[in-house]
């Protein structure tokens, strides 16, 4: 069978200052020189999971500038499959992201030519030669949706991270074989507040009433916890020297759908991917910190 994962989703360039401390509203601060850094939720999780020895291909579109052209080469330094990504006329997708002394960011997001896949773009793909879909918020909700629906109906399994946050139809959650939130995304789907793990293995139980398969909630430096028809638990954070958590998310997303397609236990894929995540935090930049699959297993032994 298969091992192979499919990433739709997003790509942009990361462009990235540090400050002191984030402004608030009408603030002016002072920041350090613009890093550029490849990025997007959807190319950063596909790159997580061929770093950490996953089979990937990618379906993103790119803007005919000077970013498009690099980031293409950035998916293919690392061995993805990018036959999927095509590219269009205009801006690439570019993220505008600040960092505080403490590692913590804020990111807002020009979607440029993100926004362009559509549902039409699907019938490109030859789903049946996968077994994971890995999906994320960046792209048209309703290619999310059928894409999701597409990929039951050739029994893929799917993991979609509700990035950034946004309210869901039941057809997606039925159709998401793992539904990977962080507090706040799991406090706007279940409606309820989600600030430990005890909040956040309710808020999972009840979108599990909601239909939900397997829940997992990531909480940080507080760790994660998890929800499934087979298994429920919690795991804590790796105590590590965090730098920069950009792209920590994402990380945990690849690394996941790595060990789930090598068929281990969800728990077993879990500390994998917490691993991961954690050595994410370690480096600056999205794409830069990603760790491989040598770095993860090293954490793990220990």
């Amino acid at each position: 069978m298969t091992n192979k994962i499919l990433v739709i989703g997003s790509i942009n360039m990361d462009l990235v200052v540090k400050v002191e401390r984030m402004p608030k509203a009408g603030d002016t601060v002072l920041g350090t020189d613009v890093e550029n850094f490849a990025g997007g939720k959807g190319a950063n999780q596909a790159v997580a999971a061929a770093k950490a020895g996953g089979s990937v291909s990618m379906m993103a579109k790119l803007g005919n500038d000077a970013y498009g052209k690099e980031l293409l080469l950035d998916l293919e330094d690392v061995g993805i499959d990018t036959g999927l990504v095509e590219t269009e006329i205009g801006s690439s997708g570019i993220a505008f992201i600040t960092i505080d002394a403490k590692g913590e960011n804020m990111i807002v997001v020009s979607s440029g030519a993100n926004r362009k896949i559509t549902i039409q773009d699907l019938g490109k793909i030859n789903f049946s030669e996968y077994k994971f879909l890995v999906l994320q918020l960046e792209i048209p909700l309703n290619v999310v949706k059928k894409s999701l629906e597409v990929a039951k109906a050739n029994n893929l399994k799917t993991i979609l991270n509700v990035a950034p946050a946004q309210i869901l139809d039941d057809e997606i959650i039925k159709n998401t074989d793992f539904l990977i939130l962080n507090e706040g995304e799991a406090a706007l789907l279940a409606n309820k507040d989600v600030y430990n793990k005890d909040t956040a293995i309710a808020a999972a139980k009840s979108l599990i009433v909601n239909g939900a398969k397997s829940v997992i909630v990531t909480l940080g430096a507080d760790g994660l916890i998890w929800q499934s028809p087979e298994s429920s638990g919690s795991l804590d954070a790796h105590k590590v020297n965090v730098v920069d958590t950009t792209a920590a998310g994402d990380c945990f997303c690849g690394a996941l759908a790595v060990a789930l397609s090598e068929n281990k236990s969800l728990k077993q894929a879990l500390e994998f991917a917490n691993a991961a995540a954690a050595l994410a935090t370690t480096k600056k930049g999205a794409q830069p910190s990603l760790p491989s699959r040598v770095e993860i297993e090293k954490i793990l032994a220990k």
